[in-house]
């Protein structure tokens, strides 16, 4: 009896012991809650759910809509960055300056306000002209300027298809020359209803050229130095054009008779170098208003046609390197304004008595003919073997005209100084073919 007690008296000790031991823990994990809640509250009163901090959001990569004039500068600018992106090569340094929100004051960059608009400014003129700049394409650039007016780019690298232009309704100078462009004839410059001067030349493009080329209002048509062939639209004629420049392709077939359709606007035209054969059309005899004809270096057969005595404004007319043949007209001969007249290398038989008078100032140049006690013309042996074969043009001796009198003969060439008989005058046309850098 006397141990048990003494064991409940043990008993008792050790609980009295335990109770306030067992109490410590709660107090000590209340201060370390509170401890850890102050840490991430950060001050007085915070607790553990308050937000972190945030960080200011970043400038912004460029300028933004509202640094810009207008909107459609601003919508020019987004188009011209993307375009800076592509080009490859930038010998002047020109992109430059392509950067903030005025885009008028880019280097290649005018603006102006479009029709039916007021102090609405936006870029209206692209001059790339002798830049240099190289790019793959000109698509979503080029398109992407709606109120484009004038686009001129020659002498630089742009490469691949001409874009679809129908959206620019303002357009009226298009300048693509000395380039890089490839494929077909550009079709989508068709639609182009206020265009007024089209340049692709120098480029590489080939196939045919539609009729609708020469149903576009230009004044100003430059084909030439490309690869087109086929034979040429048989509506040539009815373009207005006043400067055309087919030369350096690979034209095939006759000179339409159409041309005469264009007589009271054609001043200036060039078939040269190509591969045209056929007749010589009396047509050609209709063109009043031309200056300068040259269908050098094709294979254009037969005589010339008395018509051809009614150019009466022509100063250049070419003929040289075909398969003419028979007698210069007296009355070509004649001309009032004829300042050079190029029959070269035919196979002409004889000339009009007017035409001595030209041989001996050079105006005229018949080196390489048939034509017996003339100078410089081919051997005989050659001269027989072509007029032995089957010729299939007829003489033409219409005459739409009144033709001049022999007083008349070359008579803008007979004011002229001496050392200046022979000097051409400046000709749209012959730049055009001579110049590739020529810029409009």
């Amino acid at each position: 009896m006397r141990i048990i007690n003494l064991l409940l008296l043990l008993l008792s000790a050790l609980l009295l012991a335990v109770l306030p031991t067992s109490q410590e823990p709660v107090g000590a994990a209340d201060d370390v809650s509170i401890g850890i809640g102050i840490g991430i509250g950060g001050g007085g009163g915070g607790g553990g759910n308050a937000p972190p901090g945030r960080c200011p959001p970043p400038p912004p990569a460029g300028p933004r809509p509202s640094d810009f004039v207008n909107v459609l500068q601003y919508n020019a600018y987004k188009v011209i960055q993307r375009f800076k992106s592509t080009i490859t090569c930038d010998p002047k340094n020109v992109t430059r300056t392509w950067t903030g929100p005025r885009p008028c004051g880019y280097t290649g960059f005018r603006c102006d306000t479009p029709p039916g608009l007021t102090d609405t400014p936006t870029i209206a003129s692209v001059d790339f002209n002798g830049f240099g700049l190289a790019a793959p394409t000109l698509s979503g650039f080029l398109d992407g300027l709606p109120d484009l007016a004038i686009f001129h780019a020659n002498s630089n690298g742009f490469a691949g298809t001409v874009p679809c232009l129908t959206g620019l309704r303002f357009l009226y100078e298009l300048d693509f020359s000395n380039n890089r462009l490839s494929g077909r004839f550009p079709y989508e410059l068709l639609p182009l209803r206020n265009l007024l001067f089209l340049d692709v030349r120098y480029n590489s493009l080939a196939g045919a050229v539609p009729p609708g080329a020469f149903l576009l209002g230009v004044d100003v048509l430059f084909l030439n130095n490309n690869g087109f062939s086929q034979p040429l639209p048989a509506n040539l004629g009815a373009s207005p054009v006043k400067y055309l420049t087919l030369a350096n392709n690979l034209f095939t077939g006759p000179i339409p008779p159409s041309i005469c359709n264009a007589s009271n606007t054609l001043i200036e035209v060039l078939f040269l170098n190509n591969r045209l054969s056929g007749c010589l059309p009396y047509e050609v005899g209709l063109l009043r208003k031309a200056t300068v004809f040259d269908a050098g270096s094709n294979q254009i057969t037969g005589p010339i046609p008395l018509s051809f005595g009614c150019l009466g404004k022509v100063e250049q007319l070419n003929l040289a390197g075909n398969l003419l043949y028979g007698e210069v007209p007296d009355s070509v001969c004649r001309l009032p304004s004829l300042l050079n007249l190029t029959l070269s290398e035919n196979y002409f038989t004889s000339v009009g008595a007017s035409c001595y008078g030209l041989i001996k100032k050079k105006t005229l140049n018949i080196r390489r003919n048939c034509v017996p006690g003339l100078p410089g013309q081919r051997p005989g042996w050659e001269c027989a073997q072509f007029l032995a074969k089957p010729k299939c043009c007829p003489p033409s001796t219409y005459i739409p005209c009144a033709l001049h009198g022999p007083e008349e003969a070359g008579s803008r060439a007979a004011g002229l100084p001496e050392e200046e008989e022979t000097r051409t005058p400046p000709s749209v046309a012959y730049t055009a073919i001579h110049d590739p850098h020529g810029k409009k």
